[in-house]
């Protein structure tokens, strides 16, 4: 086994009450996969990976001095936004992309990624999140950043940026009013829709009654420094003050609209 690292964990401070999560944050294999055996140009596409939210998680992770957690594989190995039972884990065509090295792929295979680098992702999710509980004294505030194509199938998407959600709308409103009174057109669940059941939230913050929200960006919006950097001003103070309200650090569970919890 190589010494690939599955996550990178940001330092910050533990009692901030906040985590920032970058799931699909990085693009990079294990080199025994021989980039799936895909051109290395793929990798640079969205299939990959999540476009700027790396840059966008380290800038807003130091300027408000709080922990994240990056996922350090792409998506074309395994996605660690989605269940361990989601038929999608890994993907045998992405966008038109056929990936060679996910089909055929053996069950041994499978449970490999799984146990290699899907767990200890989530291994690490958790134990970060129950650290800034733990040194916070109340519920943390979890927030994941992702980022989305300007356009699907040659259709234009209007949206800025998207705030997907299940129930909980405790981080969901204030957020979509700040970004709002920025003059920015916000997508509330769309392009995508939040309920998603075992993915990163559903996991870590639906079951445990931990207040969340996931941010999605469009990709040309944050695909240098200088997007970045307009973003991460733009969001810090808006993180900030959604960190200084006491309503989103209390444990309260909603129910999911993908079904009753196991």
């Amino acid at each position: 086994m190589d010494d690939f690292k599955a996550y990178e964990i940001l330092d910050g401070n533990r009692d901030s009450g906040m985590v920032i999560l970058g799931d699909h944050a990085m693009n990079r294999l294990p080199p025994r996969y021989d980039q799936l055996g895909l051109p290395a140009a793929a990798f640079e596409r969205h299939i990959a990976y999540d476009i700027g939210v790396e840059s966008l998680c380290r800038s807003l992770s130091a300027r408000l001095g709080v922990p994240a957690v990056l996922g350090g594989f792409s998506r074309l190995l395994i996605d660690p936004n989605r269940g361990e039972d989601d038929p999608t884990l890994i993907m045998k065509i992405s966008d038109g992309a056929i990936i060679p090295g996910n089909h055929p792929i053996s069950a041994a295979e499978w449970d490999n990624r799984i146990a290699s680098y899907h767990r200890p992702y989530h291994q690490a999710v958790g134990e970060t999140i129950a650290s800034v509980a733990a040194a916070s004294g109340k519920a943390p505030l979890v927030l994941s950043l992702h980022s989305y194509t300007p356009a699907w199938k040659g259709v234009p998407r209007p949206w800025h940026a998207a705030v997907l959600w299940d129930t909980d709308d405790r981080a969901v409103l204030p957020l979509l009013s700040m970004l709002r009174a920025e003059g920015l057109v916000v997508g509330d669940n769309e392009p995508y829709d939040g309920a998603l059941r075992g993915d990163t939230l559903y996991r870590h913050c639906m079951v445990t009654g931990i207040p969340h929200t996931l941010l999605e960006v469009r990709q040309d919006l944050i695909g240098d420094a200088a997007g970045v950097a307009e973003w991460a001003d733009r969001l810090a103070p808006i993180f900030a003050a959604m960190n200084a309200d006491p309503a989103l650090h209390r444990y309260q569970i909603f129910p999911s609209r993908t079904g009753p919890y196991a």
